[in-house]
């Protein structure tokens, strides 16, 4: 897909990070910018720029998790501006402690978003932009998914996140595979972010009340995790616009892995070398054991 002027771009977590930088890029190739988001005041300000650069837009209030709140984002967006020709299945959110102290609704927070969030994105937009492109030979179109370097290792006192993320790039190859069983038109990629400013790291701003544990205290796994991800999140030197157009740059060459750090795939090669020997996984923190021995004494303090 070269051409983007004049299509119709869908992009989910579009308040911010990562979303509202592709929408700004959009909205400056000539898109119409389809924009969602589940927090309604960042949306308004985001839809509002947009449209300040001449794009026509479209702005929904939803949250990814709900089946039905995405297909009233698919109806409302073939109805103003037909199928889409790029779909950013992009929002998400983070949650990090000991596997086993998250708590169900954790699961169904973190699982809803990242995974099942992708999961309708896919169900609802491709079916339209596949008869799109049977109706129009020249007709081109891309779906993006925004999964993580944890979609890639399994980092500890991650788990949850991890899962989700794994499952989006399981997700989002089967995607691509599939489609080309079907078409040469329509393409899929999946994002792999390492650490870059987004805001995921106060997610939980938005967790909806029925899937808060009130009652329940952070555990000391969980306190960590938090802290050490304010700390790697804000201090990222790449920044969201760079890794916004690293997707248009993929769009363009129909590559499907998109990573803002490359360096980081060594970590890739050896859990790959891992599961090849086999052996058992190598210890993350083999490069820099002093982080592990200083979050060991960390969750084994009393």
């Amino acid at each position: 897909m070269k051409n983007f002027k004049g299509g119709t771009a869908v992009i989910t977590g579009a308040g911010s990070g990562f979303g509202l930088e592709a929408s700004r890029i959009a909205a400056r190739l000539g898109m119409n910018v389809v924009m969602a988001d589940v927090q309604q005041d960042a949306l308004d300000a985001a839809a509002a720029e947009i449209r300040s650069l001449g794009a026509q837009v479209l702005a929904q209030r939803i949250d990814v998790a709900k089946a039905a709140e995405v297909e009233a984002l698919g109806a409302a967006t073939f109805e103003r501006f037909g199928a889409p020709n790029f779909v950013f299945n992009n929002a998400g959110v983070g949650a990090g402690g000991l596997i086993w102290e998250h708590t169900l609704k954790d699961w169904e927070w973190v699982v809803g978003v990242n995974l099942m969030g992708v999961a309708h994105g896919v169900r609802v937009f491709t079916p339209m932009m596949l008869e799109a492109a049977g109706k129009d030979p020249a007709w081109r179109g891309h779906i993006v998914n925004t999964a993580s370097m944890a979609g890639m290792v399994c980092a500890p006192n991650m788990g949850v996140y991890n899962v989700t993320k794994h499952a989006v790039v399981a997700l989002s190859e089967t995607l691509y595979q599939d489609l080309r069983l079907v078409t040469d038109q329509v393409s899929a990629s999946v994002l792999c972010p390492f650490f870059v400013p987004t805001g995921i790291h106060q997610s939980h701003r938005n967790r909806p009340a029925d899937l808060r544990d009130g009652a329940v205290k952070p555990t000391k796994s969980q306190l960590i995790a938090q802290a050490m991800s304010n700390k790697a999140v804000t201090s990222g030197k790449l920044s969201a616009a760079d890794v916004a157009q690293m997707v248009f740059d993929a769009i363009a060459d129909d590559r499907f892995y998109i990573f803002s750090h490359p360096k980081s795939l060594a970590s890739v090669q050896t859990r790959l070398e891992d599961i090849m020997t086999p052996r058992n996984p190598t210890d993350p923190f083999a490069q820099k054991p002093e982080l592990g021995e200083e979050l060991k004494a960390a969750l084994r303090t009393a």
